[in-house]
């Protein structure tokens, strides 16, 4: 694999230079399939190699890309785009609604793939995965070396994938989208800061473009001002991810890639007769079945450390984001307002939804860990807290109606805007939020 184009964060160095740089400290991989479902297509269609390929939904039919091929992208063709923009901006596109039956077949593959380098494997969606490789005492292989190797054995299957290594998760992900497709961009322990010091802020994780607008009001555009910004002004703009957004870029993200065997999920879901366009109608799916986790969680006796949102589009393919939470939890508000930023990653105005999920994963210790508090003993506590206790109140009192009268005793005034929508809900296997 001498030709894998390669980008590193400190010393240059081709891949035989660097995999045999020591490395120190945790190892993690992103390992993201490039352009997934267009490329299989282009696979099993050898006619369509090199032609742009877009799948999705019919430009007429209000349907959204779902993938695109480099040669499409190159027209300015992208992801969750509303087709009839697509359709635009490509008019001799090869467009196809797509097999994902074919999709999952080949992302199986390539999962055995990682699982026969680690068992520390957590797939995050069909066409990404985070993969632990750090040395050990007894294997000391350089995670350069196997991030080489998986992707010459991916390139075998006839996809390919480009692969961010790095010291934690966040930094893992941001590498993976530098240099695609078939990029390999490692970032060496010590050198993170240097790293993401000239990064756009929408390159961490998290930071969808309504973040994005909010901390260039307050005069932060790259990941280097944000790490050194002063925690109020960014956590009062952005809310509980501001929090989450600051502990990732200062490095303090502490979440380990989970083996996909030990994940398991409290979750729901709704749909909708009629496909959902506005952004309040789509929060308020999103609160109805955050409310609804949240209760269920509750009456399991859990609480969930990490946060996930599904949405599926209207021409029938899935996209999901999550995020980790700062300490365990069961509470719905926390989750309603971190999931509205989660939609950022996942949609567009004039996109259209027709079903919208809510996960919460992770429940380890979390019987015996208490919430621990997140304010200061100054007196700066006070109106947090009494917020925070209030809606703990309201919560309970909720459940207790509820526990009396049933389900449809009590509902939020936000799930009355879906009444007319026809939605549905039910609970998931947790695969599915992979």
């Amino acid at each position: 694999m001498g030709d894998t184009p390669i980008k590193e964060g400190a010393a240059d160095g081709g891949p035989a230079a660097l995999a045999q740089m020591p490395w120190e400290g945790p190892a993690i991989l992103l390992v993201d399939l490039d352009a997934f479902f267009a490329s299989v297509e282009q696979l099993d269609h050898p006619g369509w190699r090199g032609k742009p390929v877009i799948v999705g939904g019919d430009g007429d039919r209000r349907g959204v890309v779902s993938t695109a091929s480099y040669e499409a992208r190159a027209y300015g063709v992208r992801s969750a785009m509303a087709s009839a923009t697509a359709e635009r901006l490509c008019p001799d596109a090869i467009w196809t609604h797509g097999d994902f039956h074919r999709y999952r077949e080949v992302s199986n593959q390539v999962m055995a793939i990682l699982r026969d380098e680690t068992p520390h494997v957590q797939q995050v969606s069909i066409d990404e995965a985070f993969v632990d490789v750090t040395p050990t005492a007894v294997n000391r292989e350089s995670p350069v070396a196997v991030a080489l190797r998986i992707q010459e054995r991916v390139g075998r299957l006839g996809v390919t994938c480009s692969i961010g290594v790095g010291t934690s998760k966040s930094i893992a992900k941001i590498a993976s989208d530098m240099d695609k497709p078939r990029g390999l961009t490692v970032v060496m322990p010590g050198s993170e800061e240097s790293f993401m010091e000239p990064l756009p802020v929408r390159a961490l994780s998290g930071i969808g473009p309504a973040a994005e607008a909010k901390l260039k009001a307050l005069g932060i555009e790259t990941l280097g001002q944000l790490r050194r910004a002063e925690d109020a002004p960014v956590i009062r703009s952005l809310g509980k991810v501001g929090a989450m957004v600051l502990n990732r870029v200062r490095g303090r993200e502490d979440t380990a890639v989970l083996d996909d065997d030990e994940v398991k999920s409290v979750s729901g879901e709704t749909s909708f007769a009629a496909d959902l366009t506005e952004r309040a109608d789509i929060e308020a799916a999103i609160d109805t079945m955050a409310a609804k986790v949240g209760r269920r969680l509750r009456k399991k006796g859990l609480k969930g450390r990490t946060l996930a949102l599904r949405v599926r589009y209207a021409n029938l393919s899935f996209r999901s984001a999550q995020m980790p939470l700062e300490h365990p939890s069961d509470d719905e508000f926390l989750f309603m307002e971190l999931l509205h930023g989660l939609l950022d990653e996942l949609w567009r105005p004039g996109t259209s939804l027709r079903l919208v999920g809510v996960a919460v994963t992770r429940f380890d210790d979390e019987r015996e860990q208490g919430q621990l508090s997140l304010f200061s003993d100054d007196g700066s506590r006070d109106a947090a807290e009494t917020r925070a206790e209030s809606g703990r109140d309201l919560q309970s009192a909720a459940d207790r109606v509820k526990d009396r009268f049933g389900e449809g005793a009590l509902i939020y005034g936000r799930e009355l805007r879906l009444r007319d929508a026809g939605t549905g809900s039910s609970s998931k296997n947790p695969a599915d939020y992979k």
